[in-house]
Order: C-alpha cells, then sequence, then structure tokens
C-alpha cells in the first residue's frame, strides 16, 4: 500500500504539472475539467480496486481494466512532463541569461512565456502511447495474426517434407472476456489444417477453474496427428494463495485432468514419436524451467529418455532462456524447440523486414519469433491471450505455422 501512496502522489504531481500544456493550449473551462476529472477519476477507479483486491483472484477483469488505465494516463502525464522540464530548463536559461545580459525584467519578461508548439508537441508525442494503450484494450488483444515460416533440414526424414506444425502458447484463459472473439482465433487455429497442433504452456494465469468456461472452445482443437501440449510457469499454481499445499497440488492435478479432457496430450518431462511412411521424428515436452526465480521442474534428460541422438527432434519447452542456457548446449542435438512465456510483452513495434522492438527485449535474447543457433532452431511464440496489461499494441496475439523443408527436396 506504502508503494501505491507513493505512485499516486508522483502521479498527481505530473498530472498538474502537465495541465500547464493543456492549459497553453486549451483555453476553455470545460476542457481544463475535462483532463482534471479524467485524472482524477483513472486515480479514483484504481484506488477502489487497490482497496478491495483480493490476490487470489489475480490481476484480471476490472483490477487489470483500472491498472492499464491508469498507466495510460501516467504516462501521458510522464510524457507530458518530460518536454515541459526541458523547456522549463531552457526558460530559466534564458531568464539568467536576461540578467547576465543587464535586460530587465520589463523588456524580457520575469520568464519567457511558455511557447503553445512546444506544449503541442508535449501533448502530441504524449498522446501516442496513451492512445496505444487505450488501443490495445479496445481492439488489439484479439487481432490474431497467422506467421508463417519454412524451415530448412539437412537431416529430416523424407516422409515430413512439407510437414506442417501449428504452435500457440500462453493461452492465459482467466484473463479472456469475450467468447465469440476467442471462438474466432480457434477456428483460425484450424483453418491453418496442420498435420500437428503444439500448445506451449500457460493455459491458465493462476487457477485450473479458469479454464472451465473456456474448456468446451479450446477442445475444438483439432489435427490428423494429434494436440500436444506442456505445462508453462503460471500453470503450477504459484502465483496464488492456497489454503494448504495439498489444495495447489490437487489444483495442477484437475488442470491436467483437464487438458486430457480437451483431447490434449500432456507432456512432462517426456516424449512421443510422430510416425509417417514408416519413418518417424521424436517430440520432447519439458515441464516449465525458466532462468533466475522461475520454477525449474523441467528435467531435459528424463524427457529424452527413449530417444536417440540420431532422431529428429522437436522440444516443446515453455520459456527460451531454458534453449539460450541449456538446450543447445546439451549432447543431443534437439533441431527445432518451441516456446512462448515472453508475450512480446503485448507491447513494441514490428515492421516486418525493418524492425522488431519491444522492451522485453532487454530481458529475453529470444523473445520473438524465429532463432538460430548452433544450427538449431527456435520459435518464440507471441501468445494467444494476454495478463496483466488486458491488451496488445504491435505485438499481436500469435498462431505459429510452421513447414518443415528437407533440405533439397524439391517437391
Amino acid at each position: 500500500m506504502s508503494r501505491f501512496i507513493v505512485l499516486s502522489i508522483l502521479y498527481v504531481v505530473l498530472a498538474v504539472y502537465g495541465f500547464q500544456a493543456f492549459k497553453t493550449l486549451f483555453k476553455s473551462p470545460l476542457m481544463h475539467w475535462t483532463y482534471i476529472v479524467l485524472f482524477l477519476g483513472a486515480l479514483i477507479f484504481l484506488t477502489i480496486k487497490v482497496i478491495t483486491y483480493d490476490p487470489g483472484d489475480g490481476f484480471k477483469g476490472t483490477a487489470a481494466i483500472a491498472g492499464s488505465i491508469f498507466a495510460a494516463f501516467f504516462l501521458l502525464a510522464l510524457v507530458l512532463g518530460f518536454f515541459l522540464l526541458l523547456e522549463d530548463i531552457v526558460r530559466l536559461i534564458g531568464f539568467g541569461y536576461n540578467k547576465i545580459a543587464g535586460i530587465s525584467d520589463a523588456d524580457a519578461g520575469f520568464l519567457p512565456s511558455r511557447r503553445k508548439f512546444v506544449s503541442g508537441i508535449a501533448l502530441g508525442l504524449a498522446a501516442l502511447p496513451f492512445g496505444a494503450l487505450l488501443y490495445g484494450m479496445y481492439r488489439g488483444k484479439y487481432n490474431y495474426q497467422v506467421l508463417k515460416y519454412e524451415l530448412e533440414f539437412d537431416d529430416l526424414p523424407d516422409a515430413f517434407h512439407n510437414y506442417q506444425i501449428t504452435q500457440i502458447s500462453d493461452v492465459h484463459s482467466g484473463s479472456f472476456d469475450d467468447y465469440k472473439k476467442v471462438e474466432y482465433g480457434v477456428n483460425l487455429v484450424n483453418e491453418q489444417n496442420s498435420d500437428v497442433i503444439f500448445f506451449t504452456g500457460d493455459i491458465v494465469n493462476n487457477r485450473s477453474n479458469e479454464l472451465e468456461p473456456w474448456k468446451e472452445v479450446f477442445s475444438r482443437l483439432d489435427a490428423k496427428d494429434g494436440v500436444f501440449s506442456i505445462l508453462g510457469n503460471h500453470d503450477y499454481g504459484d502465483y496464488a494463495t492456497w489454503d494448504t499445499e495439498e489444495d495447489k497440488a490437487q489444483n495442477l492435478e484437475d488442470l491436467k485432468a483437464m487438458q486430457k479432457e480437451m483431447g490434449f496430450d500432456l507432456l512432462l518431462n517426456s516424449n512421443r514419436f510422430l510416425e509417417k511412411d514408416g519413418e518417424k521424428i521424436a517430440l520432447v515436452g519439458v515441464e516449465n524451467w525458466g532462468r533466475g526465480g522461475f520454477k525449474k521442474a523441467g528435467d531435459l534428460q528424463k524427457a529424452k529418455e527413449g530417444v536417440s541422438k540420431e532422431d529428429f527432434k522437436i522440444l516443446l519447452s515453455h520459456d527460451p532462456s531454458h534453449w539460450e542456457d541449456v538446450v543447445i548446449h546439451d549432447d543431443y542435438h534437439f533441431h527445432l524447440t518451441l516456446s512462448g512465456h515472453t508475450h512480446g510483452m503485448q507491447f513494441g513495434v514490428e515492421i516486418p523486414g525493418w524492425v522488431k522492438w519491444s522492451p522485453v527485449k532487454w530481458r529475453y535474447k529470444y523473445w520473438a519469433g524465429i532463432y538460430k543457433e548452433m544450427e538449431q532452431f527456435i520459435n518464440v511464440n507471441r501468445g494467444f491471450g494476454f495478463i496483466g496489461y488486458p491488451g496488445r499494441f504491435g505485438i499481436w496475439p500469435e498462431i505459429s505455422v510452421i513447414t518443415l523443408k528437407k533440405k533439397g527436396n524439391v517437391a
């Protein structure tokens, strides 16, 4: 609560300071009151949600909306304040020069007046991230994108040339609020007509019962060779409050059972073989393994038992830091790893072939799309759902479609 009080004070200070730019541009009292009401409304809305917040509920629903609206206004005031501070520094330097040069206050004014064009630039630039966050909440979170890749391998079994994979990740079903749009996303997955579907973890935020309203729609996922899944860090219930450890353990068992009911083949440090025309590829799935304080239940050595070094291998591992820290250095060659976890931070800028940027790149080296190291590939899926910030901007929800190619095969 003390941190929230400090944040609220800073928010009010920035809002009052930024109000100077608003007054410079708009002389109407109605516009001034609109500014005040909106900024105060965002703070009051969040304060109510903080006071009534139940940690067991997780950061979702109206709590997430309140936090995101507050963040949008905070960012607006922060950018405004930054430019006004720069202008004030220039004004003070001008005032000091006038004093040294002997120019009287009557001739120069005590301080040069605030310039309207600077306020306009400040407000315009501040409106960009503000508008992006609000748009992401309104439209971006269900703006599903199908991203297609072709990957070539020297040792892919001939029968699997042109074999198509669809991957989704990070559903976070507890955050969803529009059944029709989620249904549209699931239908879009099936429309890819892939040979197999992989889900790479985080099907809930905290508790298995979050999946109940969405179980039927996700059970419609269908592919000829099946639907396979793994667990992500959120699936273990580590971020919820439990009365007993037994309750937490039962929650995980319930989640496993629900995935089985949905037709998902859940890989828990285990493997399967996909067969076609007498040839096979190994599918290996590990539990969550993440760098730092994230759960390290993943056991790659156990998961690959029964798989030979010569087998072509696809690995499902939720957190891309596992690939970076463990997988690519293993004595087995994992041809393709499929991960998620980062969400691309749900905010960034992507123009294919030109730029791919998100603040999450400062936390994860491999954070979105295809990467190659030591002749091994990884696809980091940007996520199907959302958590925390109830929206997406620039980094849209993703359905990955990967076609495996045998190098040299022109068929």
